[in-house]
């Protein structure tokens, strides 16, 4: 696999040849400096007068070991959006490239397509949500630079058939993004340990899901050196705030407060399964590894509407190819689920 993929062939010329914005702090890093008079900040208000650490480097320095990964394999940014939109930014020229995706899948991938004029090329999953590599290949052509998977798939919420997510890494010569954002509920082991085995391997993961941090708005990119080189370069400058990167850096020292929260979202969910699959208005519940279960209804229009005028509000996936019917209810406290479940068994018995 080395000795066949070839980042540089992969990437826009202007990008592989850009020379990054150099911030005001790169210029002394390394020594011991205590008079900032460089970056034109205020020096008052301290220590939000200061320019965050563009890189981030006590963040990734924590970070690491909690993932299994190095520093350097690491990229943090706003949301995992700014991730997705990196990956069209450094590989895809406009309104030459494509890229391939199974779906249904996260809408972003298709947004931040359209955003940068590149053609976007859905494959559909089969009856049971998974993903057949043979068909997602056979989809691909000269100018496809990235694949994007996602497992466990939002919004269907069960997990790719690992084998047939290999197969496309290991076929395919340019690049393959792979969304963990729902990883730590699934029990299949994170394929974030396997980027040092596939250099076009691309992980996504985020603080927003069993971190309980979405209002922090930082993703996670997990990939070779020379790949995260890439998104450094590209990115603006401060991507992440100072405050941003001190409440991770809290969030990071509690993983016993965070994994104890992870297991109750997945007692929630076992609770949970069977309660929803045995309500008359139930057509279907379907198999999740997520902090969420994709349920297919009699009238998902109506009972969504039902529910909204409650006050309890889940996701209308009517409209989705392959969820018609469909609503995606998010796993939350033992609370909300019974009042969710009494609102539906009230409904049922109408």
């Amino acid at each position: 696999m080395d000795t066949q993929f070839n980042l540089q062939s992969l990437v826009r010329p202007n990008i592989w040849s850009l020379q990054p914005y150099s911030c005001a702090r790169d210029e002394f890093k390394g020594r011991d400096a205590h008079v900032f008079l460089d970056a034109n900040e205020s020096p008052y208000n301290a220590p939000l007068n200061r320019y965050p650490d563009p890189l981030q480097e006590k963040l990734k320095a924590q970070l690491a070991p909690l993932k299994g990964v190095r520093p350097g394999q690491i990229f943090l940014g706003n949301g995992s959006d700014e991730a997705i939109d990196l990956v069209y930014r450094i590989f895809c020229r406009p309104g030459i490239d494509n890229v391939v995706a199974m779906a249904p899948t996260y809408g972003m991938y298709k947004v931040s397509a359209d955003i940068n004029d590149v053609e976007y090329r859905p494959v559909q999953l089969d009856a049971n949500y998974q993903l057949h590599a043979d068909e997602i290949l056979a989809s691909v052509d000269d100018h496809t630079k990235a694949i994007w998977l996602c497992s466990p798939n939002n919004p269907t919420g069960n997990d790719m058939n690992r084998q047939e997510v290999l197969h496309i890494v290991n076929c395919f010569r340019g690049i393959v993004v792979v969304d963990e954002a729902y990883a730590d509920f699934s029990d299949q082991e994170p394929l974030r340990l396997a980027v040092d085995r596939y250099p076009n391997l691309l992980i996504l993961n985020t603080f927003s899901k069993a971190w309980a941090s979405a209002g922090l708005r930082l993703g996670m990119a997990f990939a070779s050196e020379d790949i995260i080189a890439l998104f450094n370069k590209v990115k603006y400058p401060y991507n992440v705030n100072a405050l941003t990167q001190e409440r991770a850096s809290q969030a990071l020292s509690e993983m016993m407060k965070i994994e104890g929260w992870c297991r109750q979202i997945r007692r929630e969910r076992d609770h949970m399964l069977p309660a929803l699959a045995e309500l008359r208005i139930t057509k279907r519940v379907y198999p999740t590894a997520a902090n969420f279960v994709l349920v297919k209804v009699t009238d998902a229009n109506g009972i969504y509407q039902y529910l909204v005028e409650r006050g309890i509000i889940v996701r209308n996936r009517n409209r989705v190819q392959l969820c018609e019917g469909c609503l995606r209810i998010t796993i939350g406290t033992l609370q909300e689920n019974n009042e969710l479940l009494g609102a539906l068994r009230q409904y049922n018995n109408m």
